[in-house]
């Protein structure tokens, strides 16, 4: 393993790194995947990784599942050693669960399935001048800003959608699916977009059609701009 790796922590037995992982093979960095849910380790150190991500899931923060709190243990290796962090959606939540905060349901049982509308906050056009009008969703869990943490971009569903705690990051939405994955999610996923509050299939589609460019853009900076405190 060399110090350009990047950990990548994945919940699905296919899942994939999507976009966010074409970025950073793209930057340069190789990556390194995990899948503690079929008993992978995680390492004691990020010595020989300069940052790690945990990405989304079908899970909850909440749940008692060993792998669950064994990653959520985890991210202290990361924030102790100073090494950049980012959560993604289940990542985000086990990042904020990890600071002390709190992960819930919403309180009307509604989900954000599809795109919605952020906005960010002047810490969150403090790291990315532009944000992108909408993002895509997948969850109907959220989580509030723990203390000592910075709100990034809020929304209206669930008002957290990113925070940022010292090095680590923490995105509730999902700018690491591709066309093919959000193929495969509203397959597979079908019965979620039947949730209170959830997109149809076709919108996904047509939303994507309008939002990507911007988000593709948005994605490239930020993940510049998180691995930037490597170089300084």
């Amino acid at each position: 393993m060399h110090q350009d790796s990047i950990l990548i922590v994945l919940h699905g037995e296919h899942s994939t790194p999507g976009r966010v992982g074409n970025a950073l093979r793209q930057l340069g960095y190789r990556l390194d995947v995990r899948k503690p849910r079929f008993g992978d380790a995680l390492p004691s150190t990020m010595a020989n990784h300069c940052a790690g991500i945990i990405f989304g899931g079908p899970m909850s923060a909440n749940d008692a599942d060993q792998f669950i709190r064994r990653e959520i243990d985890w991210i202290a290796v990361p924030l102790k050693e100073n090494k950049p962090f980012l959560g993604i959606c289940l990542g985000a939540q086990m990042f904020a669960y990890h600071l002390g905060g709190t992960v819930f349901r919403h309180p009307q049982g509604h989900a954000e399935i599809g795109y919605y509308p952020i906005r960010p906050t002047a810490m969150g056009l403090a790291v990315v001048e532009q944000w992108p009008e909408c993002v895509y969703q997948w969850h109907r869990e959220g989580f509030d800003v723990p203390h000592g943490a910075e709100l990034l971009a809020q929304g209206d569903t669930f008002e957290v959608q990113a925070i940022r705690y010292g090095p680590g990051y923490a995105l509730q939405f999902h700018p690491d699916v591709t066309h093919a994955m959000m193929h495969r999610w509203t397959t597979r996923g079908h019965d979620r977009m039947q949730l209170p509050g959830a997109k149809p299939r076709h919108s996904h589609f047509a939303d994507r059609a309008v939002y990507d460019f911007t988000a593709r853009a948005w994605l490239n900076v930020f993940l510049e701009r998180w691995l930037a405190s490597l170089n300084a």
